[in-house]
């Protein structure tokens, strides 16, 4: 793979994405981290996702997003049929927030089982409707699942972007930790997580999210039906 890197320890799947200054999500990243998806699932290894030092992900890759309308619903689709894959994963995925998360790429973190965060002069959000974009319904629907109410509004529709201590408090992330401390604290994580009976894990996730996965089905299938102009 070459904007994915996967490494595979006895008990844990690392998913780094790799992909520029602003780890842009595009059709590439997506495809290599599905495939580095299956890999975990096939060896029922608990997953951390992560990005490089000072960026998660910075969202969809915009020169895609630009390229059309028909080009701007294939991307947001794939990346949508991901998060929602990540939802309803067998193994615990454990975001690892490295910096910044903006649009796609805080909607990745929204779709995590556990999300550490790092300390730091750091911006998290949704800015889709600040850069021109009518937010796609399933990332509304990803949103209403895991942000509180006294923030939806402020994220989704106002686009406001927040500091780690904020967004820890707006639903994005569930603790912070200094940046040397992140893998470390991930791995106790993951390794806490390994203890589960995954058939229960899985079995309860489906049903605790039984109506955001509904949910995510009709939107992606409405959004498949949207005109994108930036």
């Amino acid at each position: 793979m070459e904007l994915v890197d996967l490494e595979i320890n006895e008990k844990t799947a690392i998913i780094t994405i790799r992909n520029g200054k602003v780890n842009a999500i595009s059709h590439q990243v997506i495809s290599e981290m599905n495939s580095a998806l299956d890999q975990a699932e096939s060896i029922g290894s608990v997953v951390i996702l992560t990005g490089q030092q000072g960026i998660f992900s910075g969202g969809y890759d915009l020169m895609t997003i630009k390229d059309s309308s028909d080009a701007a619903v294939s991307l947001i689709t794939a990346g949508s049929k991901l998060s929602r894959r990540m939802l309803s994963f067998p193994f615990p995925i454990i975001g690892v927030c490295t910096g910044h998360a903006i649009a796609q790429g805080a909607l990745f973190l929204l779709s995590c089982d556990y999300r550490i965060g790092s300390k730091g002069r750091f911006k998290i959000g949704l800015n889709e409707v600040v850069i021109g974009m009518t937010m796609p319904q399933a990332g509304i629907e990803l949103a209403r699942n895991r942000v509180p109410t006294n923030y939806l509004t402020r994220s989704v529709i106002n686009g406001e972007l927040f500091n780690p201590e904020e967004a820890a408090i707006a639903g994005y992330i569930d603790i912070l930790v200094e940046p040397d401390e992140l893998m470390e604290t991930a791995e106790i994580v993951a390794n806490q997580m390994a203890s589960l009976n995954m058939n229960a894990h899985h079995g309860t996730k489906l049903k605790e999210r039984k109506e955001i996965l509904n949910a995510l089905d009709t939107a992606i299938t409405t959004d498949l039906n949207m005109i994108i102009n930036i």
